[in-house]
């Protein structure tokens, strides 16, 4: 017995040295090492360019501290930050097995262009008065035969969570069948020239017609189209990730506009960034900061004055096509909007 006693405080003290061990054990396929290297532009243009290294790393996904990501394979981007400031830097690196480390860096960043407007949808409740008012009903179908029916309802439009969210519903309502809402800025505020940033995660469903975009302030006493109109973001359930970028203007009315598309497979799964930079001479229209519509602006045009911008949720309609009858509800949400200069 005594010797049995024995065999067994050996095997309990080799099975807890082996857990031991084992608890001790690093993941051999997780990224280490990590080193972040920052380099500010010194022209005061808010270029900073980053470069990581690490151990075991397939790719980096950037956080640059401003609610903008990126991923790399490469470990090496360029990043222009619109505003002057002091970031704090994330990047998580991310094995070929899965396994990820995170790793954080402070960059202070010179930039010449200033934050005129913004929304960040961080105060629930009804959309700021201050910020942004209401078309409502249906306006003979707003020129395109929509069938939605504009309201300023909670159950249409409301902040929460941190996202505007405008939900298009299927009900029957003043004579129409679909309930939605339209937000914009005018008269509260309007611009010329600068940079247009929405941050969005865009509805599906056939029918479907999310637009992010902006109307010239003197459509009172210069109607459509010659009031100019900038679409910096379209997207219609019927050809499902698909945006578009559209400019309508005299002569260039209807489908007869200039623009161009862009695929983008997670349209309406994850949040991009749709944004719209406006200078006398050109126009620039992106998705996560790639351009994929370039349009030469000059005195001709009428995208030389001011211009308000409108959010809003179509259904149907010359463009938002054949409808899905069985979709109850579809929602834009909207992050923020921010307008540079």
């Amino acid at each position: 017995m005594k010797n049995l006693n024995i065999y067994m405080v050996i095997a309990l003290v080799a099975l807890f040295t082996s857990c031991s061990k084992d608890n001790n054990k690093t993941d051999s396929t997780k990224p280490a090492s990590i080193e972040i290297k920052t380099v500010p532009s010194a022209d005061n243009s808010g270029n900073v360019t980053f470069t990581v290294t690490a151990t075991n790393a397939a790719s980096y996904e950037f956080d640059f501290g401003n609610g903008v990501y990126q991923t790399s394979t490469t470990g090496s981007v360029t990043y222009k930050y619109p505003v002057a400031g002091t970031y704090t830097v994330k990047v998580t690196v991310k094995s070929a097995a899965g396994t990820t480390t995170t790793q954080t860096s402070q960059v202070t960043v010179a930039a010449s262009e200033s934050l005129i407007f913004s929304d960040e949808f961080d105060k629930a409740g009804a959309p700021d008065p201050g910020k942004w008012g209401y078309d409502l009903g249906n306006n003979n179908g707003w020129g395109n035969n929509e069938l939605e029916y504009y309201t300023n309802r909670a159950d249409n439009v409301i902040v929460a969570d941190g996202k505007l969210k405008i939900t298009l519903k299927k009900e029957n309502f003043s004579g129409y069948n679909y309930t939605s809402a339209r937000l914009l800025s005018k008269g509260k505020f309007n611009f010329k020239y600068g940079r247009v940033e929405f941050k969005a995660k865009l509805p599906a469903g056939a029918g479907t017609w999310p637009a992010l975009w902006a109307l010239g302030s003197s459509i009172d006493t210069t109607p459509w189209p010659a009031c100019g109109e900038i679409d910096i973001m379209e997207h219609v359930g019927n050809q499902q990730n698909k945006i578009f970028a559209t400019l309508h203007y005299p002569g260039h009315s209807g489908g007869n506009g200039v623009g161009n598309t862009t695929m983008i497979p997670t349209a309406s799964t994850e949040f991009h960034v749709y944004s719209m930079e406006w200078t006398p001479t050109q126009m620039k229209f992106a998705v996560d900061g790639t351009v994929f519509h370039t349009f030469a602006n000059s005195a001709s045009t009428p995208f030389n004055d001011n211009f308000f911008l409108i959010m809003n949720l179509a259904m149907g309609g010359n463009f938002g096509g054949a409808v899905d009858t069985s979709i109850t509800n579809a929602t834009l949400e909207v992050e923020y909007v921010r307008v540079y200069r």
